[in-house]
């Protein structure tokens, strides 16, 4: 029997591509959301792919994602959260950040656990998986509606691995400067380096190699995986 697909959440560019490659790689049916069409779609789509295009910012968006989901698969191997924002508290504009990420960092998820619970209750192996961040250790200073919101990601994956025990492993993952963007400056570049013990920048294959343990690892649920080179040691 064919097996089951694994779900990306945001999986249109950086991290959660590079996730989704490998997983084809290792021969997992992938299905993915995304936000906007890219040359990477295609390129899922033409290696095999399912891609659904997908809004998360409010209810109704995270609900029609879910919905047509159901239509493309009755059973799923794993459930990866990775689809995220990234904004400031920019004044003016704090309520509507607030509103944004806490629909993408909490309810997106929270409501796919939900209602897609089921597909992954088939009699094998199954696990969610929550992308979250290493800034909600200590929270930040210019970005509190971000880092909190990550935070209540966290959270809801200890209450999920709690009431989905035994048949579904909920684990998180917590990484800190993982790449850095095409047009980061090279001071910005020392200055991200300096803040871990490592003083490297990784590369999105270190958080593949951090899902594929979660997924391959049978004792492992209610644990947040932390991926920060050192951060904590600084």
């Amino acid at each position: 029997m064919k097996q089951p697909p694994i779900l990306i959440t945001g999986a249109g560019q950086r991290i959660g591509l590079h996730c989704a490659e490998r997983l084809l790689d290792d021969g997992h049916p992938v299905i993915i959301s995304y936000r906007r069409e890219r040359d990477d779609i295609d390129r899922l789509r033409d290696r095999g792919a399912t891609a659904l295009r997908a809004e998360f910012d409010d209810e109704a968006g995270i609900m029609a994602f879910i919905a047509e989901l159901g239509k493309h698969t009755d059973r799923l191997r794993a459930i990866v959260h990775n689809a995220s924002q990234w904004r400031p508290d920019a004044p003016g504009q704090e309520a509507e950040a607030f509103r944004q990420l806490f629909h993408v960092h909490m309810l997106a998820p929270y409501l796919i656990n939900l209602h897609c619970a089921e597909l992954l209750r088939h009699g094998g192996p199954a696990d969610i998986i929550h992308i979250g961040d290493d800034v909600t250790r200590k929270g930040s200073r210019k970005h509190i509606a971000y880092a909190a919101s990550k935070a209540g990601l966290d959270n809801l994956t200890l209450s999920f691995a709690a009431s989905l025990a035994p048949q579904i492993k909920v684990n998180g993952i917590a990484p800190a400067l993982i790449q850095f963007n095409v047009d980061d400056d090279e001071a910005y570049r020392r200055a991200a380096l300096a803040k871990s013990a490592l003083g490297i920048e990784p590369g999105a294959e270190v958080i593949y190699q951090s899902l594929r343990y979660l997924l391959d690892n049978p004792y492992v649920t209610g644990t947040t995986l932390t991926v920060n080179g050192g951060r904590h040691l600084i």
